[in-house]
């Protein structure tokens, strides 16, 4: 994907307010009237005079491209016309902070078809809502500020837009897929650069700082989420949070980690050996979990159950687990009892867009059955959409451990065997997928052979 001539162009802002505007209309037929949304509002950090961390609003992002705070949009869904208001000039903020985009620049910025000033916004509805006869405004509940009023529309729903938006972006059209590819090649690199400086640091923490420097070097300031550098048996634990532990004599490095790319999504997972060399059960392990991840992956195309995928990683990982004697008995059983979860707690994947863990997947953590509790995607996938596709196998004793006290677990499971595997911590791969209608596109580059990442390691 030539991504960079893509992103050359502007957000496809109004693409997405027409595709929730016929969302909206495939419920509630005829529907007229008015989109609103706002931007996340500036704040300040408490007893601090600087702002917290700024981080838009997804659902305004997405009917406008417009990362700015304090802003406001309205689409008029009847002229399929966009306005975007963002604030005026404070000359007290110029002193410190410089000018601010002009209504000027934000036209040309922005796929919007008017821009006017904040202070605009109470009249522009007004306006527009007497002119319309039975109209509605559509809105977010607890997204919409004290002062904005809405009193000349006949109709208030605040119901369906959320859920408009989040179904809407389920399916990526080209220049969001490109944002992600984007903020995937910028995250090879930074994996790349981890792998070339693991066999020398000392501390988790030397290879988060490394990542993200070279993240913010080529130009993304943002992670989509707080990078997790788990050594040695910290692997173990799926959202490692730490980052700070000596690396000394520890096997692996889980490394799971994506920058943002102007509000999109990369979510990658590589685990290697800190040495530059496998270890024989950490290969074991590792060849397991590549095999599970490379049969989903061939699995995928349009309309697949992603339920079925997740299932097939299991009866992988169920196979090879047998195969090492880590667990005994009949196959069919040990997926029957669930056995496997213990090993494989964790769903295969999730959606990724401008959330790492995107809307749309309608997971159902309340299914009684454990195989399939943790999935944040049921149902099938619809060409154009995103998922990463995350098998792993892990040795964790405060998940094992009530399997082997359980009788109906425990008689699959050789404890003896299993001593061998603790130090392995925990195996993850993961990649981020572009579901078409005959397969799917990998949008992930980072090197994933035991071959090409033991190569990278020990040539540094």
């Amino acid at each position: 994907m030539d991504y960079d001539t893509i992103l050359q162009g502007k957000y496809p802002a109004k693409r997405h307010a027409q595709r929730v505007t016929e969302y909206i209309r495939s419920k509630i037929p005829n529907a007229t009237g008015v989109l609103y949304l706002e931007s996340r509002a500036t704040k300040l950090l408490e007893d601090n005079d600087e702002p917290e961390p700024f981080r838009q609003r997804r659902f305004f992002y997405y009917l406008t491209g417009c990362a700015l705070a304090d802003c406001y949009v309205i689409h008029d869904m009847d002229a399929s016309k966009t306005t975007l208001f963002i604030p005026p000039i404070d000359p007290e903020s110029v002193i410190w902070s410089g000018l601010p985009v002009s209504a000027e620049e934000a036209k040309a910025q922005y796929d919007v078809d008017e821009v006017k000033y904040t202070t605009d916004v109470n009249a522009t509805l007004a306006r527009v809502g007497s002119e319309k006869s039975n109209a509605t405004i559509y809105a977010i509940p607890n997204q919409v500020s004290e002062h904005v009023t809405f009193l000349e529309f006949d109709h208030k729903n605040f119901s369906i837009l959320k859920e408009a938006i989040e179904v809407s972006r389920v399916v990526k059209d080209e220049f969001e897929l490109a944002m992600i590819a984007k903020a995937n090649a910028v995250s090879e690199k930074a994996h790349v650069a981890v792998l070339k400086k693991v066999k020398h640091a000392q501390n988790e923490r030397e290879l988060e700082a490394i990542f993200l420097g070279e993240c913010i070097s080529r130009g993304a300031r943002h992670q989509a989420y707080h990078g997790i550098f788990a050594s040695g048996r910290s692997a173990a634990t799926l959202h490692y949070v730490h980052n700070n532990a000596p690396m000394a004599d520890k096997l692996n490095l889980l490394l799971d980690s994506g920058a943002e790319w102007d509000c999109y999504a990369s979510d990658i997972t590589r685990t290697f050996p800190i040495n530059g060399k496998f270890s024989k059960e950490s290969r074991e392990i590792y060849d397991i979990v590549l095999k599970m991840q490379l049969e989903c992956i061939a699995a995928l195309k349009e309309g697949v159950l992603w339920d079925d995928v997740h299932l097939l990683a299991h009866k992988i990982a169920i196979d090879g687990l047998l195969e090492l004697g880590i667990l005994k008995g009949d196959k069919e059983e040990i997926l029957a009892n669930r056995t496997s979860v213990a090993f494989f707690p964790h769903g295969l994947g999730h959606y990724l867009g401008m959330d790492t863990h995107d809307t749309g997947g309608n997971p159902r953590y309340d299914d009684p059955d454990t195989m399939f509790r943790y999935l944040r995607v049921r149902g099938t996938l619809p060409a154009g959409s995103v998922i990463t596709v995350e098998p792993g196998i892990y040795f964790c004793n405060f998940i094992i451990e009530p399997y082997l006290r359980d009788e109906k677990h425990s008689k699959y499971i050789d404890a003896s065997v299993l001593e061998k595997y603790w130090d392995v911590g925990g195996v993850r791969i993961e990649d981020n997928i572009v579901i078409t209608k005959e397969g799917s596109e990998n949008l992930t580059t980072v090197v994933k052979t035991v071959e090409d990442m033991e190569q990278i390691i020990n040539s540094s």
